[in-house]
């Protein structure tokens, strides 16, 4: 099997997909061969990236994407974002937690509306996929569970009280969950970015940003730790600028 299509016939889940870090994995994830199913909030978002990967991918080595749009930060729906990968693809072998949102402002000014909102969506939409997910990989035999996220979930700063509190949440969960199904042949992982230049909490990338991390290299880095054997975890990977801005 070449390079290009070590991922060939593995059943992928990446939400969040149709933006930023998700589209960029998505994207690198096909490359490589992996059957993708994306998914978002949004079915024209979603079908511009679906379309977008379509064009930018090699046909002969890349693997099949498309678009499931679900909230995961709703139970439901993320139970039926796993059974829709299910469905198309026979299982599922990977899934990256990458959906997320950022609302900053202090804590005495963030409302109630936005707290919910980065719970809902970037710890408990991660739970609701992960507890869908697992029951299918424990059959396929095992799997992976990438979960995007954040620096500040280890260094919280002012005005992101809110946000810093959901991504630490998360990297708790992650940790946990890795010793629970790690018997399981499923290895569970969490990537740490810091400074991201995308459309991330409004605006798009800016190249006066340049400075910052590429969603591509996120990706990188996902699609690295999916080539470790299976006698390797890189259970905590973090991920900064060179040389952050002064």
């Amino acid at each position: 099997m070449s390079e290009s299509s070590f991922l060939s016939g593995r059943a992928t889940i990446v939400t969040g997909g149709s933006r930023g870090i998700g589209f960029a994995t998505a994207r690198a994830l096909r490359e490589a061969g992996a059957d993708v199913l994306i998914s978002g909030r949004s079915r024209e978002a979603l079908d511009r990236a679906v379309g977008q990967i379509q064009r930018e991918t090699n046909e002969e080595c890349a693997g099949r994407i498309s678009a499931f749009v679900a909230d995961v930060g709703d139970v439901d729906q993320a139970q039926k974002l796993v059974d829709e990968a299910s469905e198309q693809f026979g299982g599922v072998d990977i899934l990256i937690n990458n959906a997320g949102v950022g609302r900053f402002a202090p804590l005495e000014e963030l409302s109630v509306e936005a707290w919910r909102e980065m719970m809902d969506t970037n710890l408990s939409g991660a739970f609701y996929c992960v507890r869908a997910v697992i029951p299918v990989m424990r059959l396929r035999g095992g799997g992976w569970i990438i979960n995007v996220s954040s620096l500040a979930g280890a260094h919280p700063f002012a005005s992101g009280g809110g946000y810093c509190a959901s991504k630490a949440g998360l990297n708790a969960l992650t940790e946990s969950l890795m010793q629970e199904v790690r018997r399981d042949g499923i290895r569970v992982t969490c990537v740490l970015p810091g400074s991201v230049n995308t459309a991330f909490g409004g605006g798009g990338p800016s190249p006066e940003a340049d400075w910052k991390l590429a969603a591509e290299d996120v990706a990188r880095v996902v699609l690295d730790q999916l080539r470790h054997p299976v006698r390797s975890l890189p259970s905590r990977i973090e991920l900064r600028p060179s040389i952050p801005n002064k």
